[in-house]
C-alpha cells in the first residue's frame, strides 16, 4: 500500500545524490512497511552504466534479505523506471512500483529512453547495435543441460 513517507524518501535521495556526483534518481525497497534498502543513481560516480537507482537498491535489498526473489516488496522510485530498471524489477519479482517523475519528465532533462523502446520493437539485425546469431547448434547444448538438471533453482 502506498505510503507518502517512502516516496518522499526516494525523492530526497535523488535530490541529495545530485551533489554526490550522481544523477537525480533515488529508490527505496520496502517490505511489510519497513525500509529494506535505499539506492541512488551512481552511474558517473562509479563508471557503471547499470548503476541506476533501482538496480542499485535491488542489489542491496537482495543482499540484505539473502534472496534473489523480492516478492512481497514494493519499490518507490523518484522517477518512472527505465527499460533496464523495469526489467530488473520484474526479474526481482517486486510486487508494486510507485514513482514520482515520469519518463517524459526524464526525457525533458536529457534522460530520454524512447530510443530503447523503439529499438526493442526491431528485429536484432535492424537495431542500431546489430546483433547476429552464431553457433546456435553448440549454444543450445547449454539449455539442454539446464533442462536435464534435476537440482536447479528456478528463477
Amino acid at each position: 500500500m502506498f505510503e507518502e513517507k517512502f516516496m518522499r524518501q526516494a525523492i530526497a535521495l535523488s535530490l541529495k545524490n545530485i551533489d554526490r556526483q550522481g544523477g537525480p534518481f533515488g529508490a527505496v525497497v520496502v517490505k511489510d512497511g519497513k525500509v529494506v534498502a535505499t539506492g541512488c543513481n551512481r552511474v558517473t560516480a562509479t563508471n557503471d552504466p547499470t548503476a541506476h537507482a533501482e538496480v542499485s537498491v535491488i542489489r542491496k535489498a537482495c543482499k540484505k534479505l539473502r534472496t534473489f526473489n523480492l516478492s512481497g516488496c514494493e519499490i518507490y522510485s523518484s522517477c518512472e523506471p527505465c527499460p533496464m530498471c523495469l526489467s530488473a524489477i520484474y526479474w526481482a519479482h517486486i510486487d508494486t512500483i510507485y514513482y514520482g517523475n515520469t519518463k517524459a519528465h526524464a526525457a525533458q532533462i536529457g534522460f530520454d529512453d524512447s530510443f530503447i523502446y523503439r529499438e526493442l520493437a526491431l528485429k536484432p539485425a535492424q537495431r542500431k547495435i546489430v546483433a547476429t546469431q552464431h553457433l546456435p547448434d553448440e549454444a543450445i547444448r547449454t539449455f539442454q543441460a539446464w533442462t536435464q538438471k534435476t537440482d536447479k533453482i528456478d528463477y
